[in-house]
């Protein structure tokens, strides 16, 4: 009788209260071994992977491999139509040639190809008109564009060119000023060599991917011969010799010249590709509708010669296998989703494995789960996102982000509670470079979900086919991995979500997640 009050007592024991033993802990760390890392990530950065750009074939293999290890840990699927994988839509297009034009009222209508080279974005059909600006000169900061009214107009940019006929350099970091000012049309006016204008020319027909769910607002922007233009400027009152390289960046309005941009784009071709998700339910009835989020991302920048792909031939070898980026990240999510399936009983928390593709494009796969994720983004607590954990030092990670969020002093009392690690977790190395803006996570950032952002740094085998399996420090990897097991167990098992500190989501959360 006592027996079997014992027994109806304990089944009355609420789920939530019971933890983890430390043996069962110990043991689902333990599967993460540098064996099993260096095994996978020989086979995703594989040459037969061809470098897994996206799209391509061996992207496909790899999340199909990836999703072939989520379903035999016993996770949930969480793609499309019940299967592990999300497939998002691309739009190679390219510009309408035959109907692209610069043309100026009075005056000649200049066409793609001959007098004019494609430097990227596109208008409508009845393309854009605006008030021309001449903006003229070298010298200065964005300090000297903040007065301009650039935006809405035309802007031709003259007196940009180096003496080898190539643009200025600080002229080149002033144009993305420009165009983020949003004008109608940006042109750009310079001297190049007859060669360098040949392949100018010839890039204007090449055809471009685009993500197909959000249109973008591109900037048509061209290049043009100075000695086409300058009789056209000097119609309505400017001299192109005024200007140069050396002097400073001034503007000059022309009221009275007219000019219409078109740059039409047509679709050549839809495609897709995928992200892949597998899905650990929490074992709590009141958290279990709340998520940590692993992310990595499995695409690298292909083979040479590829459509699209960025990969340079090197030494007779023209596959970029990128272990390091992210065959080594995408690594660490497959072993934790392997140390958290095996763990008894199952964390409080729900938890998302997930891989995306795109990051080199432009981070698309990211960007697409954060706008179809199969839960809602508000109940997802917190993002730890693997990029690059294989390489460099073999004692220290870095982990970007923890100052923004009380997720860093959970970090380093796990990392203080696990010394056998032998890992400790540093700040941001490289502040300068904004990395923390050039992964997937901050698509998460963006959207309210704190993150932390694990990544060991560049060398001297980045996007380059030199990026190979052999190179992974695979026992430092597993360490690192080891690391972020336990602190997303002690995230999904603690009775309260991360919280931002107020400075940091003033400054990076956007409302509706926007940049």
């Amino acid at each position: 009788m006592r027996v079997s009050h014992l027994v109806a007592l304990t089944l009355l024991i609420p789920t939530a209260i019971t933890a983890q033993t430390d043996e069962s802990v110990a043991r689902s760390a333990g599967s993460i071994t540098p064996d099993d890392v260096a095994h996978r990530v020989g086979i995703i950065a594989h040459d037969s992977m061809l470098g897994r750009n996206t799209p391509s074939p061996g992207l496909e293999m790899t999340a199909q491999y990836v999703a072939g290890e989520f379903s035999s840990f016993g996770l949930a699927p969480g793609g499309d139509d019940g299967s592990y994988l999300q497939r998002y839509s691309l739009l190679w297009v390219k510009t309408d040639v035959a109907n692209a034009s610069v043309a100026i009222h009075g005056g000649p209508t200049w066409r793609i190809g001959t007098e004019l080279a494609n430097a990227g974005g596109s208008t409508g059909p009845d393309g854009v008109t605006g008030p021309t600006l001449v903006v003229s000169g070298t010298e200065g900061g964005g300090e000297a564009l903040a007065e301009l009214p650039i935006e809405g107009a035309v802007v031709v940019w003259v007196g940009a060119t180096t003496r080898s006929g190539g643009l200025h350099s600080n002229v080149r970091r002033l144009l993305r000023s420009v165009v983020g000012m949003e004008p109608a049309a940006l042109i750009i006016a310079s001297s190049p060599s007859e060669a360098r204008w040949r392949v100018l020319l010839s890039r204007g027909s090449r055809p471009s991917l685009r993500k197909s769910w959000v249109q973008t607002s591109r900037v048509p922007t061209l290049q043009i011969q100075e000695a086409t233009i300058a009789p056209v400027l000097a119609q309505h009152g400017f001299d192109l010799e005024s200007a140069g390289a050396g002097t400073p960046i001034q503007a000059t309005p022309l009221p009275n010249l007219e000019i219409t941009v078109k740059l039409p784009e047509m679709v050549e071709d839809e495609v897709s590709a995928p992200n892949t998700i597998g899905i650990l339910e929490g074992r709590d009835p009141d958290l279990k509708g709340e998520y940590v989020v692993y992310s990595a991302h499995m695409d690298h920048v292909g083979q040479a010669g590829a459509p699209g792909a960025s990969c340079g031939a090197r030494e007779g070898d023209d596959i970029c296998n990128g272990a390091d980026d992210n065959a080594s990240g995408t690594v660490a999510i497959i072993e934790l989703a392997q140390a958290f399936a095996q763990l008894e009983p199952r964390p409080r928390r729900s938890i998302i494995f997930l891989t995306v593709s795109g990051e080199e494009r432009g981070m698309w796969g990211s960007e697409y789960f954060s706008t179809h994720a199969p839960v809602p983004v508000e109940q997802m607590v917190a993002n730890m996102n693997a990029d690059m954990v294989g390489r460099n030092w073999t004692d220290t990670i870095s982990v970007i982000g923890k100052e923004h969020s009380d997720l860093g002093e959970t970090l380093h009392r796990v990392a203080d509670e696990h010394p056998e690690l032998n890992m400790a977790p540093v700040d941001d190395q490289w502040p300068d470079e904004r990395f923390y803006f050039r992964s997937d996570h901050i698509h998460f950032a963006r959207k309210g979900v704190p993150i932390l952002f694990f990544f060991n740094g560049t060398h001297e085998d980045y996007h380059r086919p030199s990026d190979e399996p052999e190179k992974i420090d695979a026992e430092k990897e597993s360490r690192v991995a080891k690391l972020m097991f336990y602190l997303g167990l002690e995230i999904a098992n603690a009775d309260q979500r991360p919280q931002w500190y107020p400075e940091s989501y003033a400054e990076i959360v956007r409302p509706g997640g926007t940049e």
